[in-house]
């Protein structure tokens, strides 16, 4: 098995020093393979943009390695990591066009950093541009354009010195649901037709959920549990992993005291007959506490939270019955009273 192409072990940064110091990250370990989508989810302050500044050295780590398609980048020099850098592009929320360009030449810009002749720039440009869906607003400035496009821009930029690896920092924190969703569809596509690495930060489950392979989950700037994406999202090991994919955030402390179960639908037909077909086959009617589901292309995907009957028997009974249920995985996660 080949080398993976971000290899991060026993990583620390630490901010100021004595009694005011903020260790925002400590001891992190992470293997990221190429080729892979790779996620880093937690709530806000737990260190994720701190994590990926560190991977291209933005930010500098107090100690512990970063080593990039077999580069210890903490061991550099600045030329060295200036030429490094060029394997490992970024995007960011806030998309960081450059307002008085077009699209185009703000695709070219990092080309023009390093040299490229104008018409190879220009050229190469257009090219990323129809591979973004933009072609036709190659004259285009950002005020011109909508979120999504201008992210798409981002994206062509961040592209333009063919990188091995483009991180992405809250790249769709800023957009509607419906743009989130075609924007992780073209960062899918181009993950497969060029095989760039991709690393995903985010604070929303459901970004993973759609795009990732494996995730590792941050709280306070540590790494809680990693893993594929299908085993955090149907047995979270850690309180903060069940946070993260229990829908709309619900903390099993504030759950009733009778039993609850997660249900976790895996692509399966729609979920919405799961609950009649309870009541009409077992005769038995279960609460709805919390839910976050939806239907893509007649598959059901998402997670709900049920409250079962008090009547152990009864409790039994269904959840024997959703058990048996195809693409569904279930947790029972009570036990909390």
């Amino acid at each position: 098995m080949s080398l993976p192409i971000i290899q991060i072990q026993h990583l620390n940064k630490t901010f100021g020093t004595g009694e005011a110091a903020v260790h925002a990250l400590e001891d992190i370990n992470l293997e990221v393979q190429a080729g892979e989508i790779f996620g880093i989810i937690g709530l806000s302050g737990a260190g994720k943009s701190t994590l990926v500044r560190c991977m291209n050295l933005l930010e500098r780590p107090t100690s512990g390695s970063v080593v990039v398609d077999g580069k210890d980048m903490t061991k550099l020099s600045v030329k060295e990591l200036r030429k490094a850098r060029k394997d490992i592009s970024m995007i960011f929320q806030s998309f960081n066009l450059l307002m008085q360009r077009t699209a185009l030449d703000n695709i070219c810009f990092p080309l023009e950093l390093v040299g490229t002749p104008r018409a190879k720039a220009v050229a190469r440009a257009k090219e990323l541009l129809d591979l973004v869906g933009l072609g036709n607003r190659a004259g285009a400035y950002p005020a011109q354009l909508s979120g999504g496009q201008k992210q798409r821009v981002a994206i062509a930029r961040a592209l333009a010195t063919d990188p091995k690896v483009l991180l992405c920092d809250e790249a769709t924190s800023a957009l509607d649901p419906t743009t989130t969703l075609s924007i992780l569809d073209l960062l899918k596509e181009l993950n497969q037709k060029l095989g760039v690495t991709v690393v995903v930060i985010t604070h929303q489950m459901n970004v993973i959920e759609e795009i990732c392979h494996r995730v590792a989950i941050l709280d306070h700037g540590v790494v809680a549990e990693q893993d594929t994406v299908e085993e955090i999202f149907s047995n979270p090991k850690t309180d903060i992993g069940r946070q993260l994919v229990y829908p709309n955030g619900v903390r099993i402390d504030q759950l009733p005291p009778a039993q609850v179960i997660r249900v976790a639908f895996n692509g399966g037909s729609s979920y919405e007959p799961l609950i009649a077909s309870l009541a009409i086959d077992c005769g038995v009617k279960v609460n709805i506490l919390g839910a976050d589901t939806r239907n893509m292309d007649g598959k059901a995907f998402g997670t709900m939270l049920l409250g079962l009957p008090k009547d152990p028997k009864e409790a039994g009974k269904a959840l024997d019955y959703i058990k048996s249920q195809p693409d569904i995985t279930v947790e029972e996660v009570s036990g909390h009273a």
